[in-house]
């Protein structure tokens, strides 16, 4: 469906819903690693070399997909305006928040532990809130998808969805040992997850009928984001203790991820 066609208000709402659940399927991988962070128990080495994997993926969809989407649609100028954009915006808000408590909210625990709610109260909201902030360029993403070519290529939800697995997974267990309960950990997850479908609903009326130029930039203000977001929030972990091999395993998701991205265009 063309963003420009005219459209009445029940394919409107299909579009929306479609979207929504683009969102929610990419999402799904948080809940699959919320469970195993929440109630099985990882070596930190085991939950490193995850999220090493997912950085690597998270950088190939940045670098092979968004980036390249944002350049085709908008001029150099403000492609490059976008993406530093948004890692500012991230860096900023995230920095806000690490002060309140949320800087290790992806740490597994055993190698850097979440503050406990009685070392620093309010941690629990920081940390839901950081949490939150994480999720929103991919539910952007997924939505600007819909908007211009009707659904997110396979490549760009497998990312967003194998992700999704390793940062709730170390997350989770870093909440758990910090004595956070299963109420507060499931309901963050479940939140983020209705987040990331909001995101990716909103994102497309919000953005129709803007000009290409408009939405590449938005594509590459998200694409910094998330830039952003693995340098801050998965490297930390990724790399804590420097796992052998972590280098290889990163650019072995990056080369997973790239292979998806051409097989699915």
């Amino acid at each position: 469906m063309n963003d420009q066609t005219a459209m009445g208000p029940l394919t409107e709402f299909a579009g929306w819903l479609q979207a929504a659940g683009w969102g929610a399927l990419s999402a799904s991988g948080l809940m699959l690693g919320a469970v195993g962070g929440y109630y099985m128990s990882f070596r930190h080495t085991t939950i490193a070399r995850v999220m090493t994997f997912a950085a690597g993926v998270l950088l190939a969809v940045v670098a092979v997909d968004l980036v390249i989407n944002a350049r085709g649609a908008a001029s150099l100028h403000w492609t490059v305006t976008g993406l530093l954009c948004g890692a500012a915006v991230f860096s900023s808000v995230n920095w806000l928040l690490s002060r309140r408590g949320a800087q290790h909210r992806k740490r597994c625990g055993e190698c850097v532990e979440q503050p406990e709610e009685e070392q620093l109260p309010g941690s629990g909201l920081a940390i839901a809130a950081g949490t939150f902030l994480d999720g929103v360029p991919e539910g952007v993403v997924l939505g600007l998808s819909v908007l211009h070519q009707g659904a997110p290529g396979l490549g760009t939800v497998a990312a967003f969805f194998l992700a999704n697995i390793p940062e709730a997974l170390s997350s989770s267990a870093g909440m758990r040992r910090a004595g956070r309960s299963a109420r507060y950990v499931f309901g963050v997850w479940i939140g983020i997850a209705l987040m990331i479908s909001l995101a990716a609903a909103v994102a497309g009326p919000v953005l129709r009928g803007t000009g290409p130029a408009v939405r590449g930039t938005v594509e590459a203000f998200a694409a910094g984001a998330i830039l952003a977001l693995v340098s801050e929030t998965m490297i930390p972990e990724a790399f804590h203790g420097s796992p052998q091999f972590n280098g290889l395993l990163l650019v072995v998701g990056f080369v997973v991820l790239l292979i998806l991205l051409v097989l699915s265009h």
